[in-house]
């Protein structure tokens, strides 16, 4: 150690040894950071790269090496072998390119380690094939000992090197190996110098074709200097390009391609942000969802390019008219997102959701024609109906759903009971999927009762839902999802199948009445589903009866009226439910051939204590006398009841008087009670109508 330290003190000159070090230290600071391009590259542009840091290393080993060579003192050297000088260049670049080569094939086998082995061995073969060029006036003697620990110590600091670029286990790694290659270079070339040792034999120093001194330190200095400030300027127009991409990709990533504005997830990080700064303030901070009105029928008119130039249109009025700390982003499709500056008075808040709704009613000027929108604006609050960025977004558009279900153009801020009544009801929707598959609805049956005889005449099948933890489910809460959904579809499929199939195993063979919603009277396949559950169980067509209300057939009056005949042919019955409660029931008796009026129960609930609802009944019964079609009132609930609907003449009652709804297993009970009293001896008028009375209240 003590021979080495004194060749570099005593037997260089520090002025050259500076500048040696200065030329390693460049060097190795850009071949490392160029490897490490290296290794994050992929295809033809890794070669290019690796190209370059092969060159810098070589150039950087070569020239410090020279340099230092340079900064030898001794009166014995007489100068370079050209060839030999030069070819020392070719070993040292092709043998680092070939090591960085090696290195970067892997991305974590030993490979890495062998790469380093061989940028080591090619700086040895470089400085070894560099003594050789040198022309001395004397025999130079090499020290075995100082030669192989300075090829040691060349590939164990380039192994370290490789290693460090390519496995990081802290951020300072690349400091690591810019070190790692200086002490590389520098052991290798005053560890064997400190080996050397020249015998003079002569003193003539005229030696022909060699290069003297200043011409090899020119020639590495305009070399190195060219290398060097080669790859700085590759690497900064690198580095430059790199960052332009990322920050053009950085935009595209947080801004909508059409308008210009923020995207979602630049809203998200705006916001949360935003809520951060304001957290231990008492003010609020508002959120507007504005969705733009008729935006679809400017795309169906005009054609998308119009509707693209509109949202510009509208983006553009938007942001050009905010206020300081206010902030816009488009959510997606017509759905645009404000941030309102930080309120304490609710004031504030409405007078932005009118500033919105005006900017957005700004007319379009279109191939000379004005293209007006309005827009539905919901808003929502922090602290008071969110805690978070992404909750508060939410609320807003769920307000803004509200308002547009409410007619458009109007503003509504988030309510919580709403909100949760929506989100039970889409939690029931889930559910309903899977309700039919896992056998989870009952089929409940109401009695249909003769109101003279007071005797069984049918039963109104109605659809329960027994869910797994909500238990039984009213059907007015889930027949609308069903109905909307279409999944009314299947499962009235279902119903029909399995109340034909229950009937046709009773003994008392009353009719059963099935309700049809209007979305499977719009099904074409619809009497086939019919035809096939009455082959399917036995049962009599003239025991099955479809009730049919007017919202069913008035939307498309032609293609129901042809489903009613097909159904017709097959030899069951369809009522009319709920008459009178639709504003053409009387036209729609006229042009349907119904078997059966069904009072609703509207009208029934109120006799004794409104005239008009009498009126009514009064009426129905009249005309469903006249036209020959038997009438049936629901809802009968008291002997008054009974007794006035027979007063009048009406011909079926179903209500409460006579039961109700009950799952299949009491149906059946009831209706072998009805038929074993059927099958007595007759009795006294008055006793049957009791000892009726009384078993359909039991049932």
């Amino acid at each position: 150690m003590l021979t080495v330290l004194s060749c570099i003190a005593f037997e260089h000159d520090p002025l050259f040894v500076a500048l040696a070090v200065i030329i390693l230290t460049v060097g190795a600071v850009l071949t490392m950071r160029l490897f490490a391009r290296v290794r994050r590259t992929q295809g033809d542009l890794k070669y290019l790269w690796l190209l370059l840091s092969g060159l810098i290393a070589g150039g950087t080993i070569w020239s410090t090496h020279f340099v230092a060579m340079i900064a030898y003192k001794s009166p014995f050297i007489l100068g370079y072998d050209l060839k030999l000088t030069a070819f020392s260049l070719v070993i040292a670049i092709a043998g680092t390119t070939a090591g960085l080569l090696v290195s970067s094939i892997s991305q974590r086998s030993a490979l890495i380690e062998v790469g380093g082995v061989i940028f080591g061995a090619s700086i040895a073969a470089m400085h070894f094939i560099g003594i050789k060029a040198l022309q001395i006036s004397g025999i130079m003697m090499l020290s075995t000992p100082f030669v192989v620990v300075s090829v040691v110590l060349a590939c164990v600091f380039c192994l370290i090197a490789t290693s460090r670029v390519a496995r990081p286990v802290t951020r300072y790694c690349k400091y690591g190996a810019v070190l790692s290659l200086i002490l590389a270079v520098a052991s290798l070339h005053f560890v064997a110098m400190a080996g050397v040792e020249i015998l003079p034999l002569r003193l003539d120093g005229s030696v022909k074709d060699l290069v003297s001194n200043q011409l090899i330190g020119i020639s590495v200095v305009f070399t190195m200097s060219v290398l060097l400030l080669s790859a700085m300027i590759t690497y900064s127009i690198d580095s430059a390009n790199s960052q332009v991409a990322e920050s053009r990709v950085n935009h595209i990533t947080h801004h909508d391609p059409l308008t210009g504005l923020p995207n979602r997830r630049a809203l998200d990080r705006h916001l949360d942000s935003f809520l951060t700064r304001y957290a231990a303030d008492n003010a609020r901070v508002v959120v507007l969802n504005c969705s733009l009105s008729r935006f679809k029928e400017v795309n169906e008119v005009h054609g998308h390019a119009c509707g693209d130039a509109l949202l510009r249109h509208v983006a553009k009025h938007l942001s050009e008219n905010l206020e300081p700390d206010e902030y816009i982003a488009r959510n997606g499709g017509v759905e645009f997102v404000i941030v309102g500056k930080p309120v304490y008075y609710r004031g504030y808040i409405l007078d932005l959701c009118k500033r919105i709704q005006k900017l957005v009613a700004r007319p379009l000027l279109w191939q000379g024609e004005e293209i007006r929108v309005s827009c539905s604006v919901g808003y929502a609050n922090y602290p008071d109906h969110a805690s978070s960025g992404a909750q508060l977004i939410e609320a807003a558009e769920r307000a803004m759903h509200r308002a547009k279900a409410a007619g458009g153009n109007a503003a509504l801020c988030y309510d919580v009971e709403l909100d949760q009544q929506t989100r039970e009801r889409s939690a029931l929707a889930m559910d309903l999927r899977n309700a039919l598959k896992n056998g989870e609805f009952e089929l409940y049956y109401q009695l249909q009762n003769d109101v003279m005889t007071r005797e069984v005449t049918g039963t109104e099948v109605l659809l329960r839902w027994n869910h797994p933890q909500r238990g039984m489910i009213p059907p007015f809460e889930f027949i609308p999802i069903a109905e909307e959904t279409g999944q009314i579809r299947e499962i009235g499929a279902w119903i029909i199948r399995t109340a034909c199939r229950e009937a046709a195993s009773w003994d008392n063979r009353v009719k059963i009445a099935v309700n049809v919603a209007p979305v499977q009277l719009a099904d074409s396949s619809f009497p086939d589903i019919v035809a096939h559950a009455l082959k399917e169980s036995g049962l009599s067509p003239e025991r099955l009866e479809l009730e049919i209300t007017e919202t069913g057939i008035i939307a498309d009056t032609s293609h129901a009226l042809q489903i009613i005949h097909q159904l017709k042919r097959l030899g069951i019955r369809i009522a009319m439910d709920d008459f009178g409660t639709g504003y053409s029931s009387l036209a729609t008796l006229q042009a349907f051939p119904f078997d059966k009026i069904k009072i609703d129960r509207e009208f029934v609930k109120d006799l004794g204590g409104n005239k008009q609802s009498e009126a009514i009944i009064k009426a129905t019964i009249i005309l469903g006398e006249s036209l020959n079609i038997p009438v049936l009132a629901e809802g009968v609930e008291t002997e008054d009841h009974l007794g006035f609907l027979a007063s009048q003449g009406c011909n079926e009652v179903q209500g409460f008087l006579f039961g109700r709804p009950m799952p299949v297993a009491d149906v059946r009970r009831a209706l072998m009670a009805s038929t074993a009293i059927r099958v007595e001896e007759p009795v006294p008028p008055a006793e049957p109508a009791q000892d009726m009375t009384l078993i359909s209240k039991v049932a």
